[in-house]
């Protein structure tokens, strides 16, 4: 966990540090729009990074619908499966416990020579 925090602390450094030095001012235009902003350089390479990271983020969200679906149901046959599984080991005792009861009295039954 350190190592990220780390990794973390130096990233925003390198941040902080490209903002400080792109502060010159730059015509952004949009290319449908015929409107031009003048904002600083880091804003706008900010603004892009910003725009993409989104992108990246909702794709992989999308793109792991599916294995967070298939997880659900298998967690959902687990929990039936371990169900099942406590069902049968209470049958298999009460079985050893009628067939050790059983063995008892037929025992008791049992003719002696």
């Amino acid at each position: 966990m350190r190592l990220v925090w780390m990794v973390t602390f130096v990233f925003a450094v390198l941040v902080v540090l490209f903002v400080v030095a792109n502060v010159a001012p730059v015509s952004v235009g949009m290319w449908p729009f015929d409107t031009r902003i003048e904002v600083p350089l880091a804003v706008a390479a900010l603004a892009v990074a910003a725009v993409f990271y989104l992108l990246g983020t909702t794709v992989t969200w999308a793109s792991a619908v599916s294995a967070r679906r298939r997880a659900r149901k298998l967690a959902s046959s687990v929990e039936a499966l371990q169900a099942e599984i406590a069902s049968l080991k209470d049958k298999l005792r009460q079985s050893e416990a009628a067939r050790a009861e059983g063995s008892v009295s037929s025992a008791a039954l049992a003719p002696t020579r």
